[in-house]
């Protein structure tokens, strides 16, 4: 995210903490995408994704008076997110069917896929062994990844997220890595 949406999340937010629903309306489009992203790769179920997402505006909303600005806005959003991501899965676990939606949500093929089948295979081919391998990976593995690796968030700002030291968090980050890295040299993708 660029920091001109940063800055400008930032000042959403405290017209929203004032009451302003067209601000908190105005940061619900600039991060539902990444919100729904986030959800979906942790729970790789279309329906859940996108009622996580909307649950976690929800959430946000109501309890916009908590934020006190101590972490960015968008920080604190994707720590709703993924609390109510974990908790949706400590449930599913419980159930141990999570079923495998194999469209994505925020990314669109682009024109050369779209022209040609065979790339627009292989895409979704390494689209769907991503997810996979974001399915394999134990829970806090697979959210330290998924909001440094996607989200882009700093190690501190992970560690204040899931109240882990940042050293924990980079341990779980780097072997994510590791085992994504392992992926590639079994699947044969090229650098």
């Amino acid at each position: 995210m660029a920091t001109e949406e940063f800055d400008e999340i930032e000042q959403l937010a405290q017209k929203a903490k004032l009451g302003d629903r067209a601000a908190f309306s105005r940061i619900v489009r600039i991060m539902m995408s990444r919100i729904v992203s986030l959800t979906y790769r942790m729970t790789s179920d279309r329906e859940s994704a996108l009622d996580l997402a909307q649950d976690s505006f929800v959430a946000a909303w109501e309890r916009l008076s908590e934020f006190r600005g101590d972490a960015k806005f968008s920080s604190w959003l994707f720590q709703i997110a993924t609390n109510k991501s974990l908790n949706f899965l400590n449930k599913a676990s419980t159930r141990k069917n999570l079923s495998l939606d194999e469209t994505t949500l925020t990314e669109q093929p682009s024109e050369h896929a779209a022209t040609n089948p065979e790339r627009a295979l292989k895409v979704k081919l390494l689209r769907d062994d991503v997810l996979h391998f974001m399915q394999s990976l134990p829970q806090m593995q697979r959210l330290v990844f998924e909001l440094r690796f996607y989200q882009e968030l700093s190690f501190g700002e992970i560690a204040r997220q899931t109240n882990k030291a940042e050293g924990t968090v980079k341990t779980h980050y780097r072997q994510s890595v590791i085992k994504l890295r392992e992926l590639a040299t079994a699947k044969g993708w090229a650098p």
